[in-house]
Formats: C-alpha cells, structure tokens, sequence
C-alpha cells in the first residue's frame, strides 16, 4: 500500500519516517520530498508498506498525529495522474489577442 503523509516538519527526514511507520509493520520505502535546487524537505513524503492492512492500521493511529510540533495528515495516495503538457492558449480565445477585434 502507498501511503501519503503530508505536514511533515521540515526536519522529519526518510529514517524518521520509516521508523514512524515500522511500529505498524514492515516498510518497503519510506521517503521525504525534498526541493531540487536546495534539498529542504517539502513537508510531505511517501511511504510503502507490504500489507495493506498494516498501512491501513497506520493510516488511521497515525492521521491527525502530532509530530515534531505538526499535526501529520496521513492517507492512501492517489495513483500518480499524467501531467498535460504546457498550455499557451490562456485567453480561450484561439491564441489570438486584442478581446476578439478584427480591424
């Protein structure tokens, strides 16, 4: 099971987190996002447990629990969607400019 933890302090790093989750059963992977550019936590990560109902287990004792003076929000994550890619068509108009004027 995929686990999505989010409001994690800022020093609440992948050991933490493993650990957090490992009183519930065994974690494949436990892992804090970081920033790419200055590999600071963004205060949210993922973790895999091999059962489900360990995860679930998990996800209900540790939802809503404090740690590290944040309150964790803890659920089953959603399946990763594709990403379309970069729209330049911001004014819905066709590309054109100018409100739809023909001069």
């Amino acid at each position: 099971m995929n686990i999505y933890v989010s409001n994690l302090s800022f020093n609440t790093g992948d050991a933490e987190l493993n650990r957090l989750f490992s009183e519930f059963g065994q974690v494949t992977s436990a892992k804090v996002i970081t920033d790419r550019e200055t590999g600071r936590s963004r205060g949210f990560g993922f973790v895999e447990m091999n059962s489900d109902d360990e995860g679930k287990q998990a996800i209900q004792s540790l939802n809503n629990k404090e740690v590290e003076g944040r309150q964790m929000s803890v659920s089953v994550a959603r399946e990763k969607t594709e990403r379309s890619g970069f729209r330049n068509n911001f004014s819905g108009n066709g590309g054109r400019s100018g409100g739809g004027r023909s001069w």
